[in-house]
């Protein structure tokens, strides 16, 4: 079956509340799955890049000129009648009032809130990714210690922090499985989502949400480990590809700037790193040397958000 290259888009607003709300358009009658919801876009023309045809589709289907779409992520998807390859941008600003020219209706939604239906069978990764937080936290107990570590992750997590990665090398396996016990029961506690580095055993026995792998390990793995949520560590396009075919809810990419953690290693710098990931296969934050201020820059370079160790505890 032909692949069918498309340009989606995920259209943004900031509701009054503060919450982000996205757009979803309701196929006509006479087209395939009519009555599904989607997101709004359109098939890429010979000659034509997804981010062009993104601005072409949504002027023709909404009227409505892009003034940011962020590549985002790029998935793939077999219909009855057509093999698909959608490219997802994040379209955060634009100018004009949306007036539909293709669909049966439009409907603003918040992810704690979708309340159209049915939707197509292709957006529920998409909904998944869009509902990881812009933010993930490596702790270094390691580094600072496993008393300060836990305090210190107290903190972010009372001030938000949803997402985290047990990483700690340095630390030995009787040390580093108390620390993750600890850690994974801290992160729970704040109802946020918790990963250990490399060791699937390890995560499974203190109830962890999920596996980060390190690149080497993503390299040697056939089979996506059995957790709700698996992450990767990519340093190449290739790599991206190969964390995507496992079946990776998401990747890290970098380093982006030196890093104390790697002295000696450059970091790629945000051109360079928006060459490698164009739009990613799956949504990647960007590492190296990065803190929450670095998010726009990221996310203009294709990064989904940002991951970050000494950053993310003060340090």
């Amino acid at each position: 079956m032909k692949l069918t290259e498309v340009a989606a888009a995920v259209i943004e607003r900031r509701a009054a509340d503060g919450a982000i709300e996205f757009l979803l358009g309701q196929r006509a009658p006479g087209t395939f799955y009519p009555g599904f919801w989607e997101f709004p876009g359109g098939k890429v023309e010979p000659g034509e890049t997804p981010h062009a045809a993104l601005l072409r589709e949504l002027h023709e289907e909404l009227g409505i000129e892009v003034s940011r779409a962020d590549p985002w992520l790029r998935r793939q998807h077999v219909y009855e009648h057509a093999h698909v390859r959608l490219n997802f941008f994040r379209v955060r600003e634009w100018r004009g009032e949306l007036h539909d020219h293709v669909h049966s209706a439009l409907a603003w939604q918040r992810l704690d809130a979708v309340t159209v239906s049915p939707m197509l069978p292709a957006n529920a990764p998409v909904l998944a990714a869009l509902a990881l937080p812009q933010f993930y936290a490596i702790t270094q107990a390691g580094e600072i210690g496993v008393d300060a570590q836990l305090l210190a992750l107290a903190h972010a997590l009372e001030a938000g922090l949803e997402l985290v990665q047990l990483r700690e090398p340095k630390l030995d396996a009787a040390r580093r499985a108390a620390f993750v016990h600890a850690a994974v029961d801290l992160c729970h506690q704040y109802g946020a989502r918790v990963l250990v580095n490399s060791d699937a055993a390890l995560a499974e026995a203190a109830g962890a949400d999920g596996v980060h792998l390190p690149s080497l390990q993503l390299a040697a793995q056939t089979v996506r480990p059995m957790f709700a949520l698996v992450a990767a560590s990519c340093h190449s396009s290739a790599e991206l590809d190969l964390a995507a075919r496992l079946g990776c809810d998401f990747a890290v990419f970098g380093p982006v700037r030196a890093t104390a953690s790697h002295p000696g290693v450059a970091g790629i710098g945000w051109d360079n790193f928006a060459a490698a990931v164009g739009v990613p296969p799956l949504p990647t934050f960007a590492l190296g040397g990065l803190s929450p201020a670095d998010l726009d820059v990221a996310q203009r370079a294709g990064a989904h958000g940002i991951a970050a160790v000494r950053a993310a505890w003060g340090s």
